[in-house]
């Protein structure tokens, strides 16, 4: 039945599609972010839906009369060089049998990215996308909540196979960086129990990133609600409920969590975190020995770890989005990949401070200060997990470029009318002669 649904869903669109392409954005965002077939059990499961949508999606930013521009800013240019470079490191990977399946994923989700910023254009387009990214993972992260309620947080919670936040650390991520836009979309509500509703995914989203047990995730929490409450319009309010909720959330959570959180200051004894500074060093090695290019994707092999890492038979993960930059793509990748960020938290910067006091604007002030809250969750949780390449924090940076696009247009149109509506210099009365002849 969910095969069939689901199936429906994606096939009864499609022509709509061609005919508005930014529905096949939303649903690309929607089938790569919260993975719907995965949830199926039969034909579904497996089917390329994603690569459907995007088909449909390419034809229809070719056939439609739809608005389509594609902007050239600081962040698109720096994603763009971004994205070359990555193309340049595969060029010359230690294992290009091992890079090309990531490349492909990586180049699939950023022509989609592109996309997406050629195709939105408006407020109602932001919002959509909003929804859909903070719905997409907190379906999980309720249910995550929920589950952690019913069993007493014994048990740790998953994302959904084959995707980027399959495991708990990476959900747990994923969910820290949701709770933001949660709050974005609660404060732009207009229902009473919408808000409500809101609310409640927020407690059970936090609960969820503590019922996954990633000790990351702990402390990209703590981080993201710090500064939440620094970004928050009422900080009183806010700060209370933090200092209420927060200490029950944590006594709520059973002793063996406590204990496993507890050994992030003994990490020279766990040997999870020995294995990720291996990691780390492994990558550190690497782009010295080759640091324009890197290694490519997928470094992470006996070959490699026995050349570069300290321990040689102790292979993980970088488990850090800023050692997997640096050894897959080189300080060059690295810093391209930094830069971005910058520019991206740039833009919210001069998003917020030119739409906080501007009447009819709050909604992009609200938006840029959560996005700021959701990037430093990533920034901060992100030091821990491989989630470099994760789709979210892209698609966000989208809504930026647009909301940005929106403001200065906005400021270029008042600015317009305060130069026609500049007072106009009343004629001279006329003299005897000039009155005579009229």
């Amino acid at each position: 039945m969910r095969d069939l649904l689901l199936a429906a869903v994606v096939f009864g669109a499609l022509p709509f599609v061609l005919w508005r392409p930014a529905l096949g954005v939303f649903l690309w965002v929607w089938v790569s972010v919260m993975n719907p077939h995965r949830l199926t059990y039969g034909f579904a499961y497996d089917f390329g839906f994603a690569q459907l949508i995007a088909i449909a999606t390419l034809l229809g930013l070719v056939v439609s009369r739809q608005p389509k521009h594609l902007p050239v800013t600081p962040v698109t240019a720096a994603l763009f060089a971004l994205l070359v470079w990555m193309n340049v490191t595969t060029l010359f990977a230690l294992d290009a049998t091992e890079s090309l399946p990531m490349w492909e994923r990586v180049m699939k989700i950023q022509i989609m990215i592109f996309v997406t910023v050629a195709l939105l254009h408006s407020r109602q387009h932001v919002h959509v996308l909003i929804w859909i990214l903070a719905g997409s993972v907190a379906f999980f992260a309720v249910k995550g909540g929920l589950f952690t309620l019913r069993g007493g947080g014994e048990h740790r919670v998953w994302g959904p196979w084959g995707s980027f936040i399959e495991d708990n650390n990476s959900l747990a991520l994923a969910t820290v960086m949701t709770i933001p836009l949660l709050r974005y979309l609660q404060l732009q509500a207009t229902n009473r129990w919408v808000r409500y509703a809101l609310l409640g995914a927020m407690l059970l989203s936090g609960l969820s990133a503590l019922g996954s047990q990633s000790r990351g995730a702990l402390v990209a929490i703590g981080t993201m609600l710090a500064f939440m409450w620094l970004k928050s319009r009422t900080r009183i309010v806010t700060g209370v409920a933090l200092v209420l909720l927060v200490p029950v959330a944590i006594g709520f959570m059973p002793e063996k969590w406590e204990d496993r959180m507890r050994s992030i200051e003994s990490y020279q004894e766990d040997q999870s975190a020995l294995g990720r500074i291996n990691a780390w060093w492994m990558a550190f090695n690497l782009a010295k020995d080759r640091p324009l290019t890197g290694g490519g994707f997928e470094i992470y092999n006996l070959d490699v770890f026995g050349r570069y890492a300290p321990n040689p038979t102790d292979l993980h993960s970088a488990h850090s989005i800023y050692f997997q930059m640096l050894g897959e793509h080189g300080f060059v990748g690295l810093g391209l990949f930094l830069l971005l960020w910058l520019l991206v938290w740039r833009d919210a910067s001069w998003i917020d401070r030119q739409t906080r006091h501007r009447e009819g604007w709050q909604w992009a002030s609200d938006l840029a200060r959560m996005v700021q809250v959701s990037l430093v969750g990533y920034a901060v949780g992100g030091a821990f997990l491989n989630l470099a390449y994760y789709d979210v924090p892209y698609n966000l940076l989208v809504a930026l470029v647009v909301t940005r696009l929106l403001v200065e247009r906005q400021l270029r149109g008042a600015d317009n009318a305060a130069s026609t509506a500049a007072p106009r210099k009343e004629p001279e009365p006329l003299r005897g002669s000039e009155a005579s002849i009229r």
